[in-house]
């Protein structure tokens, strides 16, 4: 492998893509900088499409990010369907190869689907996003299948935009991702804003009379003009197959988020590790950082820091806002920092700090974990 990289690829047009090219540039290198993004639009804020996009009356801006400084070539709409370590060649769906020193593999992941049937909506891309808006322009009844973030998120856009909403969750919305107290505020918000929650051990998709119908583990069957589908996510690492480079469906990286010395993974496909061991962390902040370092890392080698992750999430729906670091789902009752039950409050946990209805700037809400 050559100590001084001239060309590098970044396979991934997403917040991570985006930001080890940023940081590979800061980071000295001045050389051939190419991206390759499946998607025809140019890099934009996933987290938007789900918390604003959806309830903007006329506002179609909420997604942009700002125009890139990285200089690189970019080839979007364009899929990478191979990788030859040998050579050093990303294989292309146009028929061409790209030749590389390093490799940042950034293909994120897709949504995860309960069927096959075309009327089966997710939420993942900004394509899906601007669909699903003018969906909605008709105020159809909606179901949404899914009771994590993202579900719910969904559910109160759509409620805001004047539909019926029904939501079908594995037990409480949230409590897998927040914990007891966390789900239970946002629940009654949810419940008060006019959502109806149903909850069963699993439920399924099928079309009968040419309408798409949810059915619950009970046999139960609710219908609706609109049926959207928020049940997880898939890594997109396909096309690395043969590579050697996966282990169950992502790509396990070290500290400073390299698969191997001339070629780093980030983002949602990348199993990286944490104190609760190597796993995978799909948040827009996780992306974010694990590309900082293992850009670096790709110029620098070892010389450049391993990766310091603290979680942080946030979330906006039925009028509530949350920003949380550290460990969550948090288990009992939170301490109260500033406010208190019924209004905005600052939170602790043994792990956890979270900010509800409550402006703070996230270095503050890191100190109050630390505290």
């Amino acid at each position: 492998m050559s100590t001084d990289p001239r060309r590098i690829v970044v396979v991934g047009n997403g917040i991570a893509g985006l930001t080890a090219a940023h940081t590979l540039r800061e980071a000295g290198f001045d050389g051939e900088l190419t991206i390759v993004g499946d998607e025809r639009h140019p890099a934009y804020s996933r987290p938007a499409l789900s918390k604003t996009l959806l309830l903007d009356e006329a506002d179609l801006s909420s997604h942009h990010l700002p125009t890139p400084t990285h200089g690189a070539t970019e080839l979007l709409g364009v899929r990478a369907t191979g990788l030859d370590l040998d050579r050093g060649r990303v294989r292309l769906s146009i028929g061409e190869e790209l030749a590389y020193d390093r490799l940042v593999i950034a293909t994120g992941s897709r949504a995860r689907r309960l069927s096959n049937l075309p009327d089966e909506l997710t939420l993942r891309g900004l394509d899906d996003a601007l669909a699903l808006r003018g969906r909605l322009a008709s105020r159809p009844s909606v179901v949404v299948v899914g009771g994590g973030p993202l579900g719910m998120e969904i559910a109160s856009g759509c409620l805001a935009a004047g539909c019926r909403v029904t939501l079908v969750s594995q037990g409480r919305p949230l409590v897998l991702q927040l914990g007891e107290h966390l789900a239970g505020v946002f629940t009654a918000a949810a419940l008060e804003c006019g959502l109806t929650v149903v909850e069963t051990p699993g439920a399924t998709l099928d079309r009968r009379d040419g309408t798409t119908r949810v059915v619950l583990d009970d046999g139960a069957v609710l219908e609706a003009e609109l049926v959207v589908t928020a049940v997880g996510d898939v890594p997109n690492t396909e096309w690395l197959d043969g590579a050697g480079l996966t282990d169950a469906g992502v790509v396990p990286v070290d500290g400073r988020g390299l698969a191997r010395p001339d070629i780093a993974a980030v983002g949602d496909l990348a199993a990286f590790p944490t104190p609760g061991g190597r796993r995978r962390v799909p948040l827009w902040t996780s992306a974010i950082e694990q590309s900082k370092v293992a850009a670096v890392a790709l110029v620098r080698g070892e010389e450049a820091p391993t990766l310091s992750f603290q979680s942080y999430f946030w979330t906006e729906q039925f009028g509530l806002s949350l920003k949380a670091v550290g460990v969550l789902p948090a288990s009992g009752e939170p301490e109260y920092v500033e406010g208190g039950p019924g209004g905005p409050a600052l939170l602790r946990w043994p792990g956890a700090a979270v900010a509800l209805n409550y402006r703070i700037p996230i270095p503050r809400l890191r100190r109050v974990l630390a505290a």
